[in-house]
């Protein structure tokens, strides 16, 4: 099984970035429409059609969901990928006409030394389009994407995914763009809060550190509204759209244990929430709550590999990357 989101059968994922920029897109495509839904933790978000996802809401399926950098402005990646769906024949049928579902969430990268002046030019919709046309099985980690510019408190951040299965043979995966206010490294050294789910030594294999006095400390970039660490997490197993919300909510706690901290008044932290059914088997409840288990661990290792993999953003004064610090240690 594939350690990314796309070891969930039924799911491609593409990446677009633009280096002048500082910024970028990643798209989740569904090969078919998906049960989808949201839970929203952090208190400073930016998102686009996500009402659509709420349990109570007519519209269970989604073609797609996007990630994506540029804060207000990258909401217009939705409408790239909505462009491309649209040229391939999909969406939701209103009598002769189709309707593609796409709904997003952005992070605020607009003062990370990249050129934001780009005008009246929707860059963010191309940007979405390449994104969505580049979907495949296999992608990149690390400054890709929605991770292009994402950074943390001390070190770059990135675009991360890991994936497992349950005891029931159902399939889990996570994709998050970490972009947090906090840190995912303990103190000042090279570990990783997610160190007690690290599998094969994907993000360096270090484990859990001698306890550093300065491991608590409180450290944040800052008071303003400059962050948000969005995330998909998905499941083969057929789910209603209420075992989708509650599976976004469970799916959370792995940005927990990633990120101290999280879902703070600056954040926007979000996660989507998403079930294939591809299994070839129906989920007991038992097998819901281990799914939902399954995907925080999965969302905690995915962004820890994001930091793990991201490199560092070419400007000046720009944060150092996790292998750029541990190499001139």
């Amino acid at each position: 099984m594939k350690n990314l989101i796309t070891g969930v059968p039924g799911i491609r994922v593409g990446h677009a970035h633009d280096e002048r920029l500082g910024s970028g897109v990643t798209a989740l495509i569904f090969e078919a429409p998906a049960i989808a839904s949201i839970a929203v933790h952090g208190g400073a978000p930016g998102l686009r059609d996500t009402g659509l996802l709420e349990p109570s809401m007519t519209i269970e399926r989604v073609d797609a969901l996007v990630l994506s950098g540029g804060s207000v402005y990258g909401l217009d990646a939705m409408g790239g990928v909505t462009a491309y769906l649209r040229e391939s024949g999909r969406g939701f049928a209103v009598r002769d006409i189709k309707v593609p579902i796409v709904p997003g969430a952005v992070l605020f990268d607009l003062l990370n030394g990249g050129d934001k002046n780009f005008g009246h030019e929707p860059v963010y919709w191309h940007l979405g389009y390449r994104a969505a046309a580049e979907a495949a099985v296999e992608f990149a980690l690390g400054s890709v994407g929605a991770g292009f510019g994402a950074t943390t408190e001390n070190l770059k951040g990135g675009l991360g995914s890991a994936s497992d299965a349950t005891s029931g043979g159902f399939r889990v995966g996570a994709l998050v763009a970490v972009n947090a206010v906090g840190r995912a490294t303990i103190g000042e050294g090279p570990h990783f809060w997610a160190a007690p789910y690290e599998q094969n030594g994907e993000f360096g294999g270090l484990g859990w550190p001698p306890w550093p006095a300065d491991a608590l400390g409180f450290r944040i970039k800052g008071d303003a509204a400059e962050n948000t660490t969005i995330a998909i997490v998905a499941t083969d197993a057929a789910l209603t759209k209420a075992d989708a919300k509650r599976l976004a909510i469970m799916a959370h706690d792995g940005m927990a244990r990633a990120l101290r901290p999280s879902h703070a008044p600056m954040d926007g932290d979000t996660v989507f929430s998403a079930a294939t059914g591809t299994a070839d088997k129906v989920p007991t409840i038992i097998d819901k709550t281990e799914i939902g288990s399954c995907a925080a661990d999965c969302l905690a290792r995915a962004i820890a590999r994001a930091v793990y993999e991201a490199t560092p953003l070419p400007f000046p004064g720009a944060l150092p990357s996790w292998r750029g610090k541990i190499e001139g240690r």
